[in-house]
């Protein structure tokens, strides 16, 4: 074998490692606790699904308004159950979307397959932890006519993603000991967003309590339970969801 075929090779070599270990991080996310686990199992008052997304329904409800969720980078989605459970309790379809890689990234448009797929439901509001959120925000920008508002988790747009002339119903909420998307991170994030966008900061709450995944690396610790940061977000996503309805 000459040189040439060689380092051929050897360069094939390397970018089948590289994408082998990236494959392997991506797809060992982190979660889900026990509580997203039991979360996951139907009740009189809510079916869950499982299939290509997490689908959690009302019983015996007339649904009107759908909310998807995007999760968190390299998050499992099952660690957003508890909180897409309660939801659906109040009467709304919920639906989680897992992403390719476990990265929103490569999956920002697929609300608009749940959409598709739900053509009974009248209003649709997009929310997303993290990276999910920037990708939620990326979704409703690029398709302003299938949403009617955007919630973001611990969550920002991307800064080619200029929603500050955006009609949308936007509410962003975020922790104050959140070590991963600082409190500075949201306040330059204003300028991407409307004026009239709804601000909720959570005292004490960190990244990680957004799900039900433990700890995640980098971020702070919450000076809040995991409970109390979830009622709050959950109270506050049900108020964007309770507008558009």
């Amino acid at each position: 074998m000459n040189l040439k075929k060689t380092i051929i090779w050897l360069v094939l070599l390397v970018i089948l490692i590289a994408l082998s270990g990236f494959s392997i991080w991506a797809y060992t996310p982190l979660g889900p606790m026990p509580e997203a686990i039991s979360a996951m199992v139907s009740t009189s008052e809510v079916i869950v699904e499982e299939y290509t997304w997490l689908v959690f329904q009302p019983v015996d409800t007339p649904i009107n308004t759908g909310l998807v969720i995007y999760p968190g980078g390299r998050v499992d989605p099952r660690s957003y159950a508890p909180a897409a459970k309660q939801l659906a309790e109040d009467g709304f379809l919920v639906v989680i979307v897992p992403m390719p890689f476990n990265l929103a990234i490569f999956g920002w448009q697929k609300a608009g397959e749940v959409i598709e797929n739900f053509p009974e439901i009248d209003h649709w509001v997009v929310a997303g932890h993290s990276l999910g959120g920037s990708m939620a925000a990326r979704y409703a920008i690029r398709k302003p006519t299938d949403v009617d508002g955007l919630v973001l988790w611990a969550a920002y747009p991307a800064s080619s993603d200029d929603l500050s002339n955006s009609n949308l119903i936007i509410m962003s909420i975020y922790g104050t000991n959140d070590g991963l998307i600082t409190e500075q991170d949201i306040t330059n994030s204003s300028l991407l967003l409307p004026e009239n966008t709804s601000w909720v900061a959570i005292d004490g709450g960190n990244h990680a309590q957004f799900g039900w995944y433990g700890d995640q690396a980098g971020d702070n610790p919450a000076s809040i339970s995991r409970e109390k940061q979830q009622q709050r977000i959950i109270e506050s996503t049900r108020q964007i969801v309770d507008i558009v309805n």
